[in-house]
């Protein structure tokens, strides 16, 4: 990457930057790369570390925008995600969704007047209501179809199936969506692709816009200080929660951003992911509001919240918000019992929504906008935010604001994104037998166990082929308290994804932390492998620890002792 950002650095110009790499900011950087632009995306922090870190980790149609008439959003939604089951088969897989019912009736009226306008969120949403969304929802999910139609199931049939749900149900409904189990992992990934597109593009994490001097950003890194002057084209402000912020830089006053924080908490409770059976519930709390928890990663992942909120740089999950979600999920299960002990991690996000005056978040609207800021002044190039959208819809609003840059420059589409692959997803077998011959070849050549093959193919996908030889050439000895994970594995990462600080690895480029599986000890061993890769000494290496073990406390509720 150096040797590209000093190319810049020379030239002194580029067509696009992009400031933010969430996975709106990445989604964007790979479409325009793929079309032959010279681009540098920048974050201040990692890629994927904002609110792209902190989704209910699922890609869904938004079945709850039914209810809202946001027809369009839905049909996009559904869309994409079908094509994302496609083009990223490694992290984004099917999830069998049953929805509890607590009436046959309740909730229609209610919802035809959201439906039409009035302001309010339906409360019991009964059997008819549930039933007839679900059909639409099979509907507007036809295009691209890869899952089955929804089915309905009485209440003695829902007993059987889940023994622990409350008996005052009266039917379930199940429906089909789909869980990203490595969504940090999966915009790092569109950000390589993108770079891997255009070898005069740039990306660089860790790195802040400081100023604007007329035609000219000021970037620097927070890692070593180094300073770039680039002129730019065009700029996109893909800052999420961040954007007014990041205008503000650019010498522009803005208020785009209303956002909602949004919680979740992930515990230890084998006997509740027998229950879920690799199904998620999707429920209504007692406030009307939506709940969910499914198996995440051998974890119970249970939310969440939508609380409106603007400290982006400090949000995590109160004490109220567990136990709100703890209580939900006891009147859920009143079979099971669920307690704070079970608890290994919590973490929460601002969802950069548009600026808004609704008094409930829940009627915020999920799509996106693109406002413009126009060139004047001193600033001779045009400034696009990126406003709202959900992690679901990022490929299909990438190709709607490249389309806009593409005009803006004169040029036009070379390639779509639509049938493009993601990362590991490339070359991704088809079915169960192709991936055995494919893991087994991986295997034999690495000369890496089959059973550790088949661990680094689910973390990876195709990619775990160049994993798996790197672990071949330098460390197979398992991490302590981490046997699945090996030594060359950290190594690989640290060397080939851009891993600038301790807490990209534990945080994005693996799921330790987010598992409940790291230690301290772990934590050490992983902090030493990086520092022999990277050149850290011992006392960076400790100030790496230290600020690792600090973020975890004050964000998401874990103590390493």
């Amino acid at each position: 990457m150096a040797e590209r950002m000093e190319a810049i650095a020379r030239t002194g110009t580029v067509d696009v930057v992009i400031i933010g790499a969430g996975v709106n900011g990445a989604g964007l950087f790979r479409d325009l790369c793929a079309q032959g632009l010279t681009c540098l995306i920048l974050d201040k922090s990692d890629y994927g570390s904002g609110t792209s870190a902190a989704p209910s980790r699922l890609i869904h149609g938004g079945l709850k925008y039914l209810e809202t008439g946001e027809l369009r959003l839905v049909a996009q939604s559904t869309y994409e995600r079908n094509l994302l089951l496609r083009n990223a088969p490694h992290y984004v897989k099917p999830l069998a969704t049953v929805i509890p019912i607590f009436s046959w009736t309740k909730g229609v009226w209610s919802a035809v007047r959201t439906l039409f306008g009035a302001k309010g969120t339906p409360r019991s949403r009964g059997a008819l209501l549930i039933k007839t969304g679900l059909s639409m929802y099979d509907a507007y999910g036809a295009r691209q179809r890869v899952m089955p139609r929804h089915t309905m199931a009485g209440k003695a049939a829902s007993l059987r199936s889940l023994p622990a749900l409350t008996p005052r149900i009266v039917a379930t409904g199940t429906y089909y969506d789909a869980t990203v189990t490595h969504p940090e992992r999966l915009v790092a990934e569109l950000v390589r692709d993108g770079l891997a597109a255009s070898p005069t593009s740039a990306a660089v994490n860790h790195a802040r816009l400081e100023s604007r001097a007329g035609d000219t950003l000021i970037i620097s890194s927070l890692l070593d200080g180094a300073q770039l002057r680039v002129k730019p084209k065009l700029v996109v402000n893909a800052g999420g929660p961040w954007i007014d912020t990041v205008n503000a830089t650019l010498g522009e006053t803005s208020r785009m951003i209303g956002g909602t924080k949004g919680s979740h908490i992930l515990l230890r409770h084998d006997a509740l992911l027998k229950e879920l059976a690799g199904r998620m519930i999707y429920f209504e709390a007692d406030d009307g509001r939506i709940c969910l928890v499914f198996d995440y990663l051998g974890r119970a992942m249970v939310g969440s919240t939508d609380i409106k909120a603007d400290q982006p740089d400090s949000v995590r999950c109160e004490d109220d918000e567990i136990e709100y979600l703890l209580d939900s999920l006891g009147k859920l299960l009143p079979k099971m019992s669920f307690d704070r002990s079970q608890i290994v991690y919590t973490y929460s996000g601002i969802r950069p929504l548009p600026a808004n005056n609704a008094s409930d978040p829940g009627l915020i609207s999920r799509d996106h906008v693109t406002p413009v800021l126009e060139p004047t002044g001193d600033r001779p190039f045009p400034v696009l935010s990126l406003v709202g959208g959900k992690w679901t819809t990022f490929r299909g609003y990438a190709e709607e604001v490249a389309d806009t840059v593409l005009n803006r420059l004169g040029r036009t589409r070379t390639v779509s994104t639509e049938a493009m692959p993601i990362g590991g997803g490339r070359d991704y077998p088809g079915d169960d037998a192709a991936r055995h011959r494919l893991v087994a070849d991986i295997a034999a050549t690495s000369g890496l166990p089959q059973a550790q093959t088949e661990a680094l193919f689910a973390r990876y996908g195709t990619t775990a082929r160049a994993v798996a030889q790197h672990i071949a050439a330098s460390s197979a000895a398992p991490l302590p308290d981490a046997p699945d994970h090996v030594e060359g594995e950290i190594d690989y990462l640290v060397r080939n994804e851009q891993v600038g600080r301790l807490a990209d690895i534990v945080l994005r480029r693996t799921a330790l932390a987010v598992t409940g599986t790291l230690t301290l000890r772990l934590l050490r061993r992983i902090a030493e492998i990086a520092g022999q890769a990277l050149d850290w000494n011992a006392a960076r290496i400790e100030q790496e620890i230290e600020s690792v073990r600090d973020e975890l406390s004050r964000l998401h509720g874990v103590t390493l002792a």
